[in-house]
Parts: C-alpha cells; structure tokens; sequence
C-alpha cells in the first residue's frame, strides 16, 4: 500500500501495481515492511540455474547490496540471531542483464540498488508494475538504522555479501525512483538533457574563443 506521511510517500509491503502508478520517474519514497538483500550469485542462482528463492520477494522489495553484519551474543532461539551494521546500495547494472527474469520469476514490486539501470529493467517494470529505485550511496551505516531486524536469512554459505538478508524496515531511504511502472527512465532522460546542454556550451564557448595558429 502507499500512505501519505506529512511530505512523506511510504510505500508498505505489500506493493501492489495499483500503488505504483501515481509514483513517477524522480520522484522520492520511502520503505516499510520486508526488503532482502539480492545481488549477483542470487539472480544468478534463480534465473542461469533455475532455483527457487527461500523467501518469497513477491510484492515486497529487493534491495542490491552486500551488508555487513553481526551476531547478536546470547540470542534467544526463535528471534533475530543477526544486526545490520552497514548496508550500502552495490551498482545494479551488474544485475541489468537478470532483472526482466528475475522480475517476471519473483513478482518483486520494488527494487533497490546505486546507479542507472537499462533496458532489460525497464521492460520489466513497465510489463509486471514494478520500480526501481537508487538509495544515495555513502550513506550505508544511515541505512543500517532503518533496519528494525533482520527477521531470517537463508543460502549462507555464499558468505556474509551474497547471502540473503531478509530484513524489516521503516521509513527505508529516501529512495529516488529511476525508473517507473510506465517504464520511463530517469538516468536515460539525464543522459539526453545533459548531452543537449554540452552541446550548447560547447557551440557558445567555441563562438566566443579564438585560437592561435
């Protein structure tokens, strides 16, 4: 669902499609609810190798990084054996080329990373209603305390970057939305406006500098 917070849009898992078309493309969120950990070996594992997820991402979110954490000394059997010390965003593009499967496999409604993504992304959030989303980067111990716990984690054995850290969060970000349910791409429309404008300084300096032969 989507609840309006003071200025404040905070999206709550579950996410739905319908709660995704009023959030456009550089607008900013906010997360609450259930966000694991998902980067390289993961979607690699779903989509080259075809195995399931031990945590069903359906309508929640992912987020691409590899925190660190910790034990909690003397934890009780049942709750939270794990903290989150630090969790900074890791560059999405490295995930680009499994998102539209990963996506299309998983019904993940939002997911979370640093830096643009492209068109395998794009697609996918345009057809399955879906957002992707940059975190600022620098900011990964600020993260780290908007994680309430870590609720499970599961395929350890891929160590402490890859595995996956099934966390619950509140007011999760700010998070910068770069890419749309409609499939509109924020780093993309940058890139053109930002070559418009070189362009223009460049015609405009050129005309008032001169060169000696």
């Amino acid at each position: 669902m989507l609840e309006i917070r003071g200025d404040k849009k905070v999206l709550i898992t579950p996410v739905s499609a319908e709660d995704l078309e009023g959030i456009n493309a550089g607008d900013v969120v906010w997360l609450d609810g259930d966000l694991v950990t998902c980067r390289d070996v993961a979607h690699r594992r779903l989509v080259e190798y075809g195995r399931e997820l031990p945590y069903d991402v359906r309508d929640k979110a992912i987020l691409h990084a590899g925190p660190i954490t910790r034990p909690i000394e003397n934890a009780v059997e049942g709750e939270p054996d794990y903290e989150m010390v630090s969790v900074g965003p890791t560059t999405s593009m490295r995930m680009e080329k499994f998102e539209y499967e990963f996506v299309e496999r998983t019904g993940v409604r939002v997911i979370v990373g640093k830096g643009g993504v492209g068109p395998n992304t794009e697609r996918a959030c345009k057809e399955f209603g879906a957002i992707h989303c940059v975190f600022p980067a620098g900011c990964a111990v600020v993260a780290a305390t908007e994680v309430e716990r870590i609720a499970e984690h599961h395929w350890d054995e891929l160590g402490m970057p890859e595995t996956l850290w099934c966390c619950k969060v509140k007011e999760f970000g700010p998070l910068i939305v770069s890419i749309d349910s409609s499939g509109r791409n924020l780093f993309e429309e940058n890139k053109v406006d930002f070559n418009r404008r070189k362009d223009e300084a460049i015609e405009r300096i050129s005309s008032q500098v001169g060169f000696i032969e």
